[in-house]
């Protein structure tokens, strides 16, 4: 019988099947001090222990200062600091690998575990937080989770689930000039809908998605909850393998005798050609636009070419006032205040690259009136960045240079909007108060367009900018 990634995976790691629900077992588990300390501190109440301490990775991400220096001071958040404090213990108590602040591992944790080679084709992954799909974009099968999952996973290395059905997102053809991932899976979410993929998991493939580099099939996978969805995955092939070669914990774990696992292994959880989908959409990647996202969730998003709805459904006219935009209005020219690059969405290297070299291509500057700030998604992006000069690009052109974290992604820490500010940012959520003012706006845009926005102040649309290297 032909089988999708999913059943490939599911199959194999089922320990019981009861009342419709499977109980899996969970390959690696990564912890954050956002969820952890509430469950630690249930395992302690229960006199329970974590099963397979080797098995699960923690960092610091959400909270952490970025202002260079800040985070090894003591912190302005007290609840912040508290929470660090809780993550060292429990840690510390329980065996458990901690890349702390300081460490050259440290950064978003989406980011670092496909960079430390924690991630991994066939496996299953699970941390409790919302965007945990991004590791599907090696082929793993990858479970946002909440605090009580959390618990159950340190406690007895598995968890309770019910399977998902899988729908294809096949997308066809080529991404235009100016078109990036972060467009491609806003397209996807608008065309969709934010709860179209309650119940599934997400299978993108197609030529436009066999096509994208490891990072920006991350940057793919990343969003699949904005659409509903249980996770998202791409197909391992040559690329994975080859991104994921000589990586920290390739080897990882040591029941694999040390060594590397073969390519073939990897290659084989690919969904078989026949495979049967429970839905299967098709998208021609010549027709997506730039996006950019002008409501107040991932789904209410248009081309940058395009205008603001006009119609009068509830969802849509709650949106406009709250944006403060007109009906019709065109997205184009809607003018910002705040500029963000980073998050676990677009923190990554190649698009720290892709954005300073629209900024030095077109000789831009950060206009007047707005701030922008630059936020590397891990020490390590940040240390390649420097070394190749980026960050001096970034600064030159006015843009503040900050260490790893999340940053504004959801304001945790010290980075926020203030009053009813409009911020151009490449993460992944709109909601209202996300960015941590009640009143705050967020346009949802790709990196070029972020930066080509700083340069005037006002929504750009990235094609009039040189693009190409």
């Amino acid at each position: 019988m032909k089988q999708t990634l999913l059943d490939k995976v599911w199959q194999p790691h089922t320990v019981l099947e009861r009342d419709g629900m499977t109980q899996l077992l969970v390959d690696t588990h990564l912890i954050h001090e956002v969820t952890s300390p509430q469950a630690f501190g249930m395992l302690r109440q229960l006199e329970l222990t974590v099963r397979y301490p080797h098995r699960t990775f923690a960092t610091v991400d959400h909270i952490v200062p970025t202002t260079p220096g800040d985070r090894f001071q003591p912190w302005a958040d007290a609840q912040a600091q508290k929470m660090l404090e809780h993550l060292r213990r429990n840690c510390a108590d329980f065996g458990i690998r901690l890349f702390d602040v300081g460490d050259p591992d440290q950064g978003i944790v989406h980011i670092i575990g496909p960079q430390l080679g924690l991630t991994q084709p066939g496996t299953v992954i699970v941390c409790g937080d919302s965007h945990t799909a991004t590791h599907g974009a090696f082929g793993a099968v990858a479970l946002g989770i909440g605090t009580t999952e959390v618990r159950d996973v340190l406690a007895t290395q598995t968890l309770f689930l019910t399977k998902p059905k899988v729908r294809r997102i096949e997308v066809t053809g080529e991404l235009g000039y100016g078109v990036y991932a972060k467009d491609l899976t806003l397209a996807i979410i608008g065309r969709l809908g934010t709860e179209a993929g309650a119940g599934f998991a997400y299978e993108y493939g197609g030529r436009a998605v066999h096509n994208l580099t490891m990072e920006e099939r991350m940057t793919l996978c990343n969003m699949a909850i904005e659409g509903g969805a249980r996770c998202g995955y791409v197909n391992p092939d040559n690329k994975t393998a080859d991104f994921l070669a000589g990586r920290k914990y390739a080897n990882w774990p040591a029941g694999r005798d040390g060594q590397l696992a073969r390519r073939a292994e990897w290659l084989a959880y690919a969904s078989d050609e026949g495979a049967e989908y429970d839905d299967v959409v098709k998208i021609r990647g010549e027709e997506i636009a730039p996006q950019v996202t002008w409501g107040i969730n991932p789904g209410q998003v248009i081309g940058v070419d395009g205008r603001v709805p006009e119609d009068d459904r509830p969802e849509t006219v709650e949106a406009r006032d709250y944006m403060q935009l007109r009906a019709g209005q065109p997205i184009a020219g809607t003018k910002i205040n705040v500029a963000f690059i980073g998050s676990c969405t677009n923190g990554r290297i190649s698009d720290l690259r892709e954005a300073a070299g629209v900024v030095r291509r077109n000789g831009l500057k950060v206009a007047a009136g707005v701030k922008a700030i630059v936020v590397p998604g891990s020490e390590q992006v940040r240390a390649e960045a420097e070394a190749e000069g980026i960050h001096e690009i970034f600064r030159a052109a006015g843009f503040e240079w900050r260490d790893a974290g999340c940053s504004m992604c959801l304001a945790m820490n010290p980075d926020k909007l203030v009053g009813d500010q409009v911020c151009a940012s490449s993460s992944n959520r709109n909601f209202k108060g996300r960015q941590g003012s009640k009143t705050g706006r967020t346009l949802l845009m790709s990196p070029a367009m972020v930066v080509a926005s700083a340069a005037t102040g006002v929504v750009t649309d990235p094609r009039t900018l040189k693009l190409a290297a």
